[in-house]
């Protein structure tokens, strides 16, 4: 990443991080992620402890599924966590139930399903969906997650393609695993996953996403647990990671900032079949964004003044 992208993102994560008012007590933040948001977030997460003197303990799972890292397992385990990051029905299917704290919902970039195979082997057309279909019957093996995007790939593309019994015996779920390993191994000829979680991986080459007619746009968002002991460190992570600052990153790692426009018409906050209810618009996060923006020199300078402050007056303590 360019130096300045990086001197932007530690001035991000400076300006959230001091809108926390405990700034005498670092603490330490516990959070599960999926993966999707893995690499963005590896680029953004060390500033914030830097800024802040926090420290951030990451797990990673898929939001779903019944795999021992999988948010549910790590839930039922009552793992220490503050913060979730995952698929945004599932983050609110959570909030109904009382595990995620209300109005913590924050929604941070979308990603959409890319398609890749071995290094150096040719680029299938998957430009149309008439295309798509022909280049998934004509694999031998095709592989996905058993995440957001393959869920959505087996119980809806499949079958939007009109291709489910061609499909069955020759496409398989990958539990844990990335897909794109799966296919750098030659264990499968094409690879669906989200586009964040592919770009990685060596090995492998991203012919490109799908198709926008059959596109499946994931929302990832962050919340805070009912239960975290930290929920003031917490905000100020989330906070960080919404900030127009980190867009960068985002976009470095495949995904679209929120801010951004959609790119495919099938990006709309509709939750997956089987989850209940409409999800609707995010809680209060626009709202939370223009009055925190990192780019406001005056409340930057206030807020340096402050920890300055803070810093002295701990001196004189000791």
């Amino acid at each position: 990443m360019a130096p300045t992208i990086t001197r932007r993102i530690a001035l991000a994560g400076l300006s959230a991080a001091l809108l926390w008012p405990s700034l005498a007590n670092a603490a330490e933040i516990h959070v599960a992620s999926s993966g999707g948001f893995a690499a963005a977030y590896k680029v953004l997460t060390p500033a914030f402890e830097q800024a802040t003197g926090n420290t951030v303990s990451t797990g990673w799972g898929p939001s779903m599924g019944a795999t021992t890292d999988a948010v549910p397992a790590r839930l039922a385990r009552q793992e220490p966590i503050d913060v979730l990051i995952m698929v945004d029905y599932a983050l609110e299917n959570l909030v109904h139930q009382g595990v995620v704290a209300p109005g913590t919902r924050v929604d941070l970039a979308r990603s959409g399903i890319g398609v890749v195979v071995r290094a150096g082997a040719p680029h299938t057309d998957i430009s149309t969906p008439a295309a798509l279909r022909q280049a998934l019957l004509d694999a031998k093996s095709v592989a996905y997650s058993d995440s957001a995007s393959g869920v959505y790939i087996q119980n809806e593309m499949f079958h939007r393609l009109g291709i489910e019994a061609q499909m069955h015996g020759k496409a398989r779920m990958i539990p844990a695993t990335p897909v794109g390993e799966i296919v750098a191994r030659g264990e499968a000829d094409l690879g669906f996953q989200q586009i964040s979680e592919l770009k990685p991986i060596r090995g492998i080459d991203l012919v490109g996403p799908l198709p926008p007619e059959v596109q499946q746009v994931t929302i990832f968002s962050a919340g805070i647990l009912a239960r975290s002991a930290q929920p003031e460190a917490a905000r100020a992570l989330i906070a960080y990671l919404a900030s127009p600052a980190a867009a960068p990153a985002i976009r470095d790692s495949g995904m679209e900032p929120m801010d951004a426009p959609p790119r495919s018409p099938n990006d709309h906050r509709r939750p997956h079949p089987g989850a209940p209810g409409p999800v609707g618009p995010p809680s209060g996060h626009h709202r939370r964004r223009r009055r925190h923006r990192p780019g406001d020199g005056r409340q930057l300078r206030r807020l340096r003044r402050r920890r300055l402050r803070v810093r002295r007056e701990r001196a004189g303590a000791d």
